[in-house]
């Protein structure tokens, strides 16, 4: 099963991601974890290059081309192996972001993304998207009180991170079947609880 996780900054995808790993190892069903831009050598080096906050005469179409060609990368030598072997893969961010973040936040032509995208990807489809959803503002606060290191999205105006969360909930709106949206400002067990019951009944039904 392919699970991938969505969410403005700040909303905790991450740790929550680790925390759910564990339980679902414990449950004795295997899982591996990945995250975009990255999970590979290759990807990796696109990641700095993209959040390197240097970089700011990066073009939106070369920022949405990299974020493409880390995913094509991670795709064929990661996840679909890892479905092939039969484990659960859990991504921390995958092609939707892409559409919120380069399409609806960049305005970059939507049918665009999608076909480059679907290219990128070989058409691969999440099973379960799992959008935690906090306020903008929020969320920025959370992260820059973190002890991760601003990227040079999060240094993006507020604009920004507002037309990219309204894009997730457009995305979520059209497929409700294979997305769930999770209210991200709680407690963190509490979060954790709401995605383990999620998780689960996927997994068994």
């Amino acid at each position: 099963m392919f699970i991938t996780f969505e969410g403005p900054e700040g909303s905790g995808k991450s740790s929550q991601i680790q925390r759910l790993a564990l339980f679902l190892k414990e449950k004795r069903i295997p899982v591996l974890v990945t995250r975009e831009p990255g999970g590979t050598d290759i990807g990796d080096q696109i990641r700095k290059c993209l959040h390197d906050v240097a970089n700011t005469e990066m073009r939106a179409t070369t920022e949405f081309l990299l974020y493409s060609a880390s995913r094509a990368q991670l795709v064929r030598e990661f996840i679909r192996p890892a479905l092939a072997n039969g484990h659960t893969v859990l991504c921390d961010r995958y092609a939707d972001s892409t559409i919120a973040y380069q399409g609806y936040g960049r305005s970059l032509d939507l049918s665009d993304l999608v076909a480059i995208t679907r290219f990128a990807t070989g058409g691969l489809v999440p099973d379960l998207t799992l959008l935690l959803d906090i306020d903008v503002e929020r969320g920025l606060a959370r992260r820059a009180a973190g002890q991760s290191e601003m990227n040079r999205l999060d240094l993006e105006a507020i604009a920004f991170h507002q037309r990219v969360r309204e894009g997730y909930h457009q995305l979520a709106k059209r497929d409700m079947l294979r997305w769930r949206i999770i209210d991200a400002d709680r407690p963190e067990d509490i979060v954790q609880a709401d995605l383990r019951k999620i998780i689960m009944e996927k997994v068994r039904a």
